[in-house]
């Protein structure tokens, strides 16, 4: 079960432009002092102070990069950020921010309020975008996507394999680590063995207000074959990547919101009613399994709870669920960040959210409650 903890906020600090960075921290034996601000104050927001807090060392569960938590704002919203700083470091929690003036609000608040000193319930930490060994690691990043990437590099460079990272945005005051970056890829430079070998690290910075153009399919196809693929960023971005590395390069993304639905699911249902067999992760031959078409009306039977719900055509499992357990957690609404994910008892799921893999959502062991829906008459699930 994912860990939901009360964290310190130690620090604010300025990243780049309209990005912020917070540190979270165990706040027991805490003690508060004032420091000089270190970065320039005419750009540091609200919630950046010049105070920061020194406490005793308390270890916080380990992540991976790629992982990310979820922060319970003061306004009851809930947001995903990833982790971007050290995982051998248990003492804390570093998150990334960028102010969104066109989102949903969660990066506004977080700007504009004074958080050091103020503590926060977080869940987490977890991981659905991890990273795994390889002979060649490409990292293309689009704005405030950098921050799963940054860990993911440190690791890779660590390891001695070869890597190249793609970094775009509007400018370079604007690129979030930027600078380590950098120097982590002349460090890998400066260990490459042979005269004239070719470098296995490598930085190509993609910034608009140079004139920067990213061509993703020029990228991939220079990349050695097989190369990983790790990708996060703006949707356009992630689909321009998708059908460059198509057939070419094994492809990882984690994407900011989800990406537009097939417009036929014809073929999901009739996959599902060819599976009344009993395979995946339900019992054959119940009521259960009777099918229908996933974008009409079914019920949700809560286990737990004892409560059978009508999700209509317009509505969503979670929007219906929670007129009844106010207490279940959010963040995306939108099927990429796992917070919703629901176990399920009976019934078969529709799946569409970018978390789960092909193998889990075959197993229909569980699903994401805010996007998924049901290719049976009735979802069981364990709430």
């Amino acid at each position: 079960m994912t860990a939901t903890l009360s964290l310190l906020v130690r620090e604010v600090r300025y990243l780049a432009e309209r990005i912020v960075g917070l540190t979270l921290v165990d706040p027991r034996n805490a003690v508060l002092h004032d420091v000089a601000e270190a970065n320039d104050p005419a750009r540091t927001p609200a919630g950046a102070t010049a105070a920061t807090r020194e406490d005793a060392p308390g270890i916080l569960p380990a992540w991976t990069p790629g992982a990310h938590i979820d922060l319970l704002l003061p306004s009851g919203a809930v947001r995903s950020y990833s982790l971007c700083g050290d995982p051998a470091d248990r003492t804390r929690y570093d998150i990334a921010v960028l102010r969104d003036v066109d989102g949903r609000g969660g990066s506004n608040e977080i700007h504009d309020t004074q958080w050091v000193g103020r503590q926060v319930a977080v869940i987490g930490p977890r991981n659905t975008f991890v990273c795994e060994p390889a002979p060649h690691v490409v990292f293309i990043a689009g704005g405030i996507g950098i921050t799963p990437l940054w860990p993911m590099l440190r690791a890779v460079a660590a390891a001695g394999a070869s890597w190249e990272m793609h970094y775009l945005g509007r400018s370079r005051a604007a690129m979030a680590f930027l600078g380590g970056i950098e120097r982590t890829a002349a460090n890998a430079r400066r260990t490459d063995n042979g005269a004239g070998a070719p470098s296995r690290a490598t930085v190509h910075i993609v910034a608009r207000d140079e004139g920067g153009h990213f061509d993703a399919d020029a990228t991939l196809a220079a990349a050695p074959s097989g190369s990983a693929v790790y990708c996060c960023g703006p949707e356009r971005l992630m689909q321009a990547v998708e059908r460059a590395c198509a057939g070419r390069h094994a492809l990882h993304l984690e994407r900011f919101g989800r990406p537009a639905l097939p417009a036929a699911l014809a073929p999901v249902l009739a996959q599902n009613e060819a599976r009344a067999d009993g395979a995946g992760g339900t019992s054959p031959g119940s009521a259960d399994d009777a099918p229908c078409d996933p974008d009409s009306a079914f019920q949700v039977v809560l286990q737990r709870s004892g409560v059978t719900l009508q999700v209509g055509p317009d509505a969503s499992i979670l929007e219906v669920v929670r007129q009844v357990r106010r207490d279940l957690t959010f963040s995306c609404s939108s099927g990429y960040c796992g917070t919703c994910e629901t176990r399920v008892l009976g019934g078969r799921p529709d799946h569409r959210d970018d978390v789960l893999s092909d193998a889990e959502k075959a197993a229909n062991r569980s699903m994401m409650i805010c996007v998924g829906r049901s290719c049976s008459a009735t979802l069981v699930l364990d709430l």
